[in-house]
């Protein structure tokens, strides 16, 4: 590197990044410094180039990691760029160019080596590279212990104080992506980390008063979306269409780590690779979603989760409680629209759920949005989408809907919101639809999916449950919705009379052979049967709840009147039986005294007539869980990596 541009292939023979790492130790006040950060670099793009980077550096940084002990080059390269930073709010007010970009070229540097030295060696290892000074060979030194703590405050420092500029863009980058290195400790861990030396810099100390504020600058980074300025607008050379070499590095590093700390472990399919219009929005999202599931320290909650737990609305007046001083403002209306745009990405997807979940604030001003619809279909498009989506991503937009369908208010409103010309639906054109009705649609095609080529248990136990929770409020059901809602039921019939003959075959063929196991076909009955029961207490409720509200579920049960017939008599099923039948008999009664050859708008006028006609008082209320509120997102939602896994399994 140097005064002059560098390429990868140069690297290796750089002889500035040879004296870096090389014996001889270099001195914070020396000159050498200013010719090692005057360089410009054409920032790889590509995860190939990425891979180049790193096979052309890795000589440089396994010669640093050797020698760093002797020369405590790391420690003065910090120092420089912890000097540089006390100007950086002047500089980027006077737009001195030339003081950010040395700055930034530093901490690029910084992050490059991090990112190598964390992969390669224990924190308690990292932490004696940050005391090494050039006094003495190997010595530690005093003034220097704290290092760490200093770069990781100077970090948080400078994105929170630091305004967002053309020319500071760069560096508010690297600072964001640095973080995230930081903490990529956990990658190279099987075990959650409960005491990491790096969370504990950030959860105590001299970075904690600055919690509220990074939680607040990362999301006002995400809601804002500002897009890295084009070239020449910042000293830094960058390719248009990437967003810096360390946006690329620790892309992927901060995509692992959400998925390791939230759901367990990787190794689903990854979601396509999306266009990324502001890298530092990106990034900011992805070191959000890192800090907010730090584990607790061992005698003080994660000060970040509780910062997100608590920020309030900036119209919201009443007094924050004494009890978190991590909370704040934020305002909601940007907050809402940012996360209804940003849905494609899993991320996005993950703070959506996080926010719901976890801050009762962010939840009740959704529900009360008149433009649910903004933020529902979104996540209708995901499961739609399921084949293209990663399990995680799947299962997200699935506890979302479950969460949303827990409140009364939510039901009703879906059904009085109608859309129109849903573009995304193929198999069947939608020109007028209720958002209610499309929600079932979505849901149902996600079970069938989930039927025919993953068959996960818990991914049909979320969608059953989102359904179970929306069914006493169903209203004006699409009849393309309701046939889906009993042609469910058929394909379920149809399976669970397939395994019954299965089962009878196979004892059978037992009878004359002592030698090969039994399947275990009563397994596969047992969980069939509790999804057929699930359906059937779904169309209890709406029959119970809502029966004039929905002539066209009617129309679809009469139709299909004999799939009903085999379950009658059938144990498991007489009870939740008994209304069904009642709704069949009741309706084909009148309908056989009107005559024959009707048409179906006489038959819906008929069933409409019938609706009111018929006692309410001869439904019974619906049995079980209806009896005992809704399907809680707190009992389905926490699935293990384990439990995720199958959703793509072959």
């Amino acid at each position: 590197m140097g005064a002059n541009s560098s390429s990868i292939s140069e690297l290796p023979e750089n002889e500035y990044l040879k004296k870096l790492s090389g014996a001889e130790p270099i001195s914070e006040n020396d000159p050498f410094w200013n010719q090692l950060l005057s360089f410009s670099f054409t920032t790889p793009t590509n995860s190939a180039d990425l891979k180049l980077l790193e096979e052309a550096t890795i000589s440089v940084c396994k010669s640093l990691v050797e020698k760093n002990p002797r020369t405590g080059n790391l420690g003065s390269l910090i120092k420089v760029f912890l000097s540089r930073t006390k100007e950086l709010k002047i500089s980027a007010e006077c737009q001195n160019h030339l003081f950010i970009w040395q700055a930034h070229n530093a901490l690029f540097i910084i992050c490059c080596l991090l990112k190598v030295f964390i992969s390669r060696m224990s924190e308690e290892e990292l932490q004696l590279h940050f005391t090494y000074e050039e006094k003495a060979p190997g010595s530690y030194g005093t003034e220097c212990e704290d290092l760490i703590e200093e770069l990781l405050c100077c970090l948080i420092q400078l994105i929170v104080e630091i305004p967002l500029l053309d020319i500071t863009y760069s560096i508010s980058l690297e600072a964001v992506t640095t973080l995230v290195v930081f903490l990529s400790c956990q990658l190279f861990h099987k075990e959650i980390l409960r005491e990491s030396i790096i969370h504990k810099y950030l959860m105590h100390g001299r970075c904690l008063p600055y919690t509220s504020r990074l939680v607040k600058t990362l999301l006002y980074n995400f809601i804002r979306q500002e897009r890295s300025p084009p070239p020449g607008t910042h000293v830094f050379q960058q390719q248009t269409d990437g967003g810096g070499l360390l946006y690329g590095i620790a892309s992927g590093v901060a995509t692992g780590l959400w998925t390791v700390f939230t759901l367990g472990g990787v190794g689903s399919k990854p979601t396509p690779q999306l266009e990324q219009c502001s890298p530092l929005a990106n990034q900011s999202l992805l070191l959000l979603l890192v800090l907010a599931n730090l584990t607790d320290a061992p005698d003080t909650p994660n000060p970040y989760r509780q910062a997100i737990m608590s920020f309030k609305n900036t119209q919201d007046s009443t007094a924050f409680s004494s009890s978190n001083p991590h909370a704040f403002q934020i305002n909601f209306n940007s907050l809402y629209t940012a996360l209804c745009e940003q849905q494609k990405s899993d991320q996005a997807t993950l703070l959506l759920y996080m926010l719901l979940h976890q801050n009762s604030n962010v939840r009740t001003y959704v529900l009360a949005r008149t433009d649910i619809e903004n933020l529902v279909l979104p996540i209708l498009e995901i499961l739609y989408h399921v084949e293209e989506r990663n399990s995680h991503h799947v299962y997200m937009a699935l506890i979302i809907l479950l969460i949303l369908t827990e409140d009364d208010g939510f039901n009703r409103s879906i059904h009085e919101v109608i859309l129109k010309n849903i573009t995304w639906y193929a198999e069947r054109v939608l020109t007028e639809i209720s958002l209610g009705s499309l929600l079932i649609l979505v849901v149902i095609r996600t079970i069938q999916y989930n039927m025919t080529r993953t068959r996960d248990k818990y991914l049909h136990t979320n969608c059953l449950a989102a359904l179970a929770n929306m069914s006493a409020q169903f209203r004006s059901l699409h009849q393309y919705a309701a046939q889906r809602i009993i042609s469910l039921f058929s394909l379920l019939s149809k399976k669970h009379n397939k395994v019954l003959e299965q089962a009878t075959q196979s004892l059978r063929g037992s009878l004359g052979s002592n030698d090969s196991p039994l399947p275990d076909y009563a397994q596969d009955l047992n969980v069939i049967e509790e999804v057929i029961r699930m359906m059937l207490e779904i169309i209890n409720s709406c029959l119970t709840n809502s029966l004039h509200h929905n002539p066209n579920l009617v129309y679809a049960l009469l139709y299909k009147r004999d799939l009903f017939e085999q379950f009658r008599t059938h144990p498991s099923f007489q009870d939740i039986m008994q209304n069904i039948d009642l709704v069949i008999s009741f309706f084909s009664s009148r309908l056989e005294q009107a005559g024959a050859e009707l048409s179906v708008e006489r038959v819906l006028e008929i069933i409409k007539q019938g609706a009111v006609a018929l006692p309410k008082d001869r439904l019974r209320r619906a049995p079980h869980f209806f009896d005992e509120g809704c399907f809680s997102s707190k009992h389905l939602n926490h699935r293990t990596s384990k439990d995720i896994a199958p959703l793509h399994r072959s």
